[in-house]
């Protein structure tokens, strides 16, 4: 009987080494893939067990064809498992559709060669009727342990696709049934079908584009009939410097001169953060930032270090004493606002069951540190170290410093990194 896989494309990716230390999926269509997980398993044991043998490296070579990944999985006392996770193939018009919009927006092919899936490409696929990324219940669980549902052998190899689609989002598009060898080829026909049917011409088509304009991304990518662009100017090394208000005229009454020198500087600053960061490669993949507080931006601004006249100010308007808003930016510098957030915040523990969860799992049973909690947060025996997690699932370590908890290094994915962190710290 002949292997009804045998012309379909398959990918076979070595081993991965341990993740111990931190999370499985750093990107966010990782994070992504294991919510569909998490949010469907009916044993949150079965998860835990995964994530262990995930971290231990338990998982081998991962073969990966349209709907389904494959590996074997050894338990603790090497017992090997085969594991199969099943994701339902797109259909051919689904495909086209996808396609399609692909070739309209050439800014997605190029985001996907980069080995990148920016949100907006999701989203319009999403809008044509095509979902990319798995859902709740989508991932179907086989194994030869005949376990009805996710066991310990498919959540592991489920973990460890995320480390491989954190890698390559194509692996994602092989499992919904296009290689990417494959895909390529196909967005390249689709593009000269458009071209020879006249996709777009006409009067009233014309008339048309004339009133929406030209797609950017499609414009750049017809750089063949355009004029060479110039080269984008380097970035500078620092921000500039604002001009001195340092002159022989007196200041206006109620004007302080060095207030508005500092407010300047801190201007000049944000404007180099902003250039920075829409110029970094994944600029498309964040979203977009939400305006601070008043208070908020107090904290941000005396991260730039005022002079003691503007910092009093500044304590004054974010609510703090001057040794409250030193901690704050020290939060700041760690994180911004969401590392100000978890400082700031008192959530209630039971809102909290997928940290405490995230905890057992981060050591083995022998290794697990005593930690006491009390609602968001998690404290040492020894009461020198605390973790908070983010509403994002990020770990953040704080030490006890004077009295007071004072964020102690930036957030962690994996608890076990944020304590380590904070340890080494003192």
């Amino acid at each position: 009987m002949s292997d009804p896989y045998e012309n379909t494309p398959e990918r076979t990716f070595a081993a991965l080494p341990p993740a111990r230390g931190r999370g499985f999926a750093q990107r966010w269509w990782g994070q992504a893939w294991l919510r569909a997980l998490e949010d469907a398993a009916l044993d949150s044991e079965q998860l835990r067990v995964g994530r262990r043998l995930a971290r231990a490296g338990a998982v081998g070579a991962v073969s990966v064809r349209p709907g389904r990944v494959t590996a074997v999985v050894q338990d603790r006392d090497r017992t090997a498992h085969r594991a199969d996770v099943l994701l339902q193939e797109l259909s051919g018009e689904q495909w086209d559709r996808f396609l399609g919009m692909a070739v309209e927006r050439a800014g997605h092919i190029a985001a996907l060669l980069d080995r990148e899936m920016p949100p907006h490409l999701v989203e319009d696929a999403a809008s044509a009727g095509i979902e990319l990324l798995p859902g709740l219940g989508d991932l179907e669980a086989e194994c030869d342990c005949d376990a009805w549902d996710h066991c310990g052998h498919t959540a592991a190899l489920c973990y460890q696709v995320a480390r491989l689609l954190d890698q390559d989002p194509f692996v994602l598009l092989l499992l919904r049934g296009r290689g990417e060898r494959e895909l390529l080829d196909e967005v390249q026909r689709h593009s000269v079908s458009r071209s020879a049917t006249g996709t777009g011409t006409g009067t009233a088509a014309v008339r048309q584009d004339a009133q929406e304009g030209v797609d950017a991304a499609g414009a750049y990518a017809a750089g063949d009939i355009l004029p060479s662009l110039p080269g984008a100017p380097a970035v500078p090394p620092e921000p500039g410097l604002p001009p001195s208000l340092d002159t022989e005229t007196a200041p206006a009454p109620g004007v302080d001169p060095a207030a508005l020198e500092f407010l300047a500087a801190q201007a000049a600053r944000e404007a180099y953060r902003l250039l920075v960061d829409a110029l970094a490669a994944d600029h498309e993949q964040r979203a977009p930032e939400t305006g601070l507080t008043p208070a908020q931006d107090a904290v941000r601004l005396a991260s730039g270090r005022p002079d003691a006249a503007s910092a009093d100010r500044l304590a004054k308007g974010s609510g703090r004493d001057r040794e409250g808003l030193a901690l704050a930016v020290r939060a700041w510098e760690y994180g911004g606002a969401a590392a100000l957030d978890v400082l700031e915040a008192d959530r209630p523990a039971q809102t909290y069951a997928r940290a405490r969860a995230a905890l057992e799992s981060a050591w083995e049973d022998d290794e697990r540190p005593a930690l006491h909690a009390a609602r968001n947060r998690w404290t040492t025996a020894d009461g020198r170290i605390q973790l908070r997690p983010g509403p994002d699932g990020r770990w953040w370590p704080y030490r006890k410093e004077r009295g007071r908890w004072a964020p102690a290094g930036p957030a962690a994915q994996d608890p076990a990194t944020a304590l380590a962190l904070a340890e080494g710290q003192e």
